[in-house]
């Protein structure tokens, strides 16, 4: 066949694949200007109280109108209950994943949790403050504390370290755990010294997008946290804040001051979740199959 006879076809495939790649890089820059617009506004109007004041100090004693003040106790309170509701959630979403995809193939249990977790996966944060309240707050009147947040939170953690870990189980070749029932290994020890080593990178990167996800979470602790302007170290008694409660609380009051507080407040939120997304990368990279580990 003649070169001529190629060529129309060749400059059609050409000028398609360029407006597939003109639409692609089109959907990429509008998804990125409100990305860059939103850190740059936060980066912006936070610096303006962003000092070494704001990260040591509470809002005790500090006034409406008052200036000065910080978030120590908000940064304090938001990492005691993600930490907690990271203790509740990663073994239970890890042992759930195991089981769905080691042990509970065909079973009808497996399809009733595998439905469940989806089902998880859709309810509204409000909903899962609201479960608490009612039940840690109201009926069991165990008051308000960091450690009930920690609940809710822990529930909207669940489905996604549940469905992160599933996906990561199933890519870990079968091959692998055959040649482990080969030498006579039993299934839990190949599950523990083969299956989640080879799986730990991804593991890992979808707790730490799980962590993220609810570090901003602002309904459920609204609902079980409650709002306090002083340092509350037990996440077990009393009302205790947190980053989202703290920028809500400050963005309501009718001053510049607290106006400030709150972008500075919204500005560490972003870090603390930058850097959960750069440990994870660190984890990744640390993990890789290059470095041997």
């Amino acid at each position: 066949m003649s070169p001529s006879v190629l060529t129309p076809v060749s400059f059609n495939r050409r000028l398609k694949n360029h407006i597939v790649q003109g639409l692609v890089w089109l959907a990429f820059i509008l998804a990125v200007i409100p990305l860059i617009s939103v850190v740059w506004l936060v980066v912006k109007n936070g610096l303006a109280r962003f000092d070494t004041e704001f990260l040591t100090h509470s809002m005790r004693n500090i006034g409406a109108r008052d200036a000065g003040g910080g978030a120590y106790h908000a940064i304090l309170g938001t990492l005691e209950q993600v930490a907690l509701a990271t203790l509740i959630s990663v073994p239970v979403g890890l042992l759930t994943a195991i089981y769905l995809v080691e042990y509970g193939q065909g079973r009808r249990l497996a399809r009733s949790i595998s439905f469940f977790v989806d089902v998880m996966t859709g309810i509204p944060s409000v909903v899962a403050g609201l479960f608490v309240l009612a039940f840690w707050v109201l009926v069991l009147g165990l008051g308000y504390s960091g450690f009930a947040g920690a609940l809710a939170l822990s529930i909207l953690m669940m489905p996604t370290v549940v469905r992160s870990t599933e996906e990561m189980l199933r890519l870990v070749p079968n091959e692998l755990r055959e040649a482990s029932y080969a030498l006579g290994v039993p299934k839990w020890k190949t599950i523990l010294r083969i299956v989640l080593p080879t799986a730990f990178t991804g593991i890992v990167t979808g707790i730490m997008l799980s962590i993220a996800r609810v570090a901003g979470e602002t309904a459920p602790l609204l609902l079980t946290v409650f709002i306090t302007d002083s340092i509350n170290t037990d996440p077990f008694t009393g009302p205790q804040m947190g980053l989202p409660l703290y920028i809500f609380d400050q963005m309501g009051r009718p001053n510049d001051t607290a106006i400030d507080r709150a972008w500075a407040g919204a500005l560490t939120l972003i870090l603390f979740v930058m850097l959960l997304n750069l440990a994870a990368r660190l984890i990744a990279w640390w993990r890789s199959p290059a470095k041997g580990r």
